[in-house]
């Protein structure tokens, strides 16, 4: 099914590179135009979702799951799970804040909430915990929408406070659906790369870690990702050298050590050969260009 699925950088728009610590936040009916309440199965394989239904009611899907719901309600979907919804246009409506892969790593110690499993929580209408949500999510979407001084840093903030209100929601909600599905053990690949992208590990090693194969690994990740295991952790290696080149003053050949890549020369090949440029002309390229609010 999953290799058949439309991926999106937002619902409708063409796949495509993300800046680093990318987010952006809309509501669903601000593309109703394009789905008419009806949001046919896609993923995103670079950006994570938090739905948050601030009226209406309809039926949300994911993967092999899927559950009935009236708002208020909420959805964590990571990248590259297969998700969708059909609601009723006229009454309905949700603010979505979508996250970059390498900006939901920032976040993650901030939160308690796992950020490898879809979750979808509805009910409990008159909980406290609604309110909360509530507010943090209207805050989002204002501090995104009006580009309020300080935003860049406001809004991840804001952003694990939400995933918070989320995993709290979700320990009492009768209408938690529990993750499930042929995308477990690609979520399971990326958290073990995530841990181990730096120790330079042969593909072996994954696949003995997860407890699978190595043709069961790569179709998980070419379905889910788009990416080719090998490919899938030289991306995530290239997320983490962008991050410490744009966010700290290390030097090229301490980066690379980071990386585990002990070799500077070999390091500034491979950065360029995704890139396009060595790590030290990116650096100097990016540090100066000015951000934009869109570009958080």
């Amino acid at each position: 099914m999953t290799g058949a699925v439309p991926s999106f950088f937002v619902y409708g728009e063409q796949d495509r590179p993300l800046d680093v610590g990318f987010m952006h936040v809309e509501t669903v009916m601000a593309r109703q135009s394009l789905h008419l309440g009806a949001v046919k199965a896609h993923k995103h394989d670079h950006l994570s979702q938090i739905t948050y239904w601030l009226r209406g009611n309809g039926r949300y899907f994911y993967e092999d799951r899927s559950l009935d719901f009236l708002a208020p309600a909420v959805s964590f979907m990571p990248s590259g799970v297969v998700h969708g919804f059909k609601v009723e246009p006229a009454v309905s409506d949700a603010i979505v804040v979508s996250i970059a892969d390498d900006a939901l790593l920032a976040i993650q110690a901030q939160t308690i909430l796992p950020l490898d499993a879809p979750l979808v929580v509805a009910g409990l209408s008159g909980h406290p915990g609604w309110s909360g949500l509530d507010g943090i999510m209207r805050r989002i979407e204002a501090e995104y929408r009006e580009s309020r001084p300080g935003a860049d840093r406001t809004l991840p903030a804001l952003v694990a406070v939400a995933l918070t209100d989320i995993a709290r929601l979700a320990r009492e909600a009768p209408g938690r659906a529990p993750p499930a599905g042929p995308a477990t053990l690609a979520r399971q690949f990326r958290g073990l790369v995530d841990r181990q992208f730096r120790e330079n590990r042969r593909i072996e090693y994954y696949v003995e870690n997860l407890g699978t194969t190595a043709h069961l690994l790569a179709r998980a990740s070419q379905d889910t990702f788009g990416l080719a295991p090998k490919e899938f952790i030289n991306q995530r290696r290239m997320l983490e050298a962008k991050r410490l080149l744009l966010f700290t003053v290390r030097s090229v050949e301490d980066i690379a050590y980071e990386l585990g890549l002990k070799d500077a020369a070999y390091f500034s090949r491979f950065f360029k050969a995704y890139a396009g440029l060595p790590p030290s002309q990116w650096r100097a390229s990016h540090l100066n260009q000015e951000e934009t609010p869109a570009e958080l």
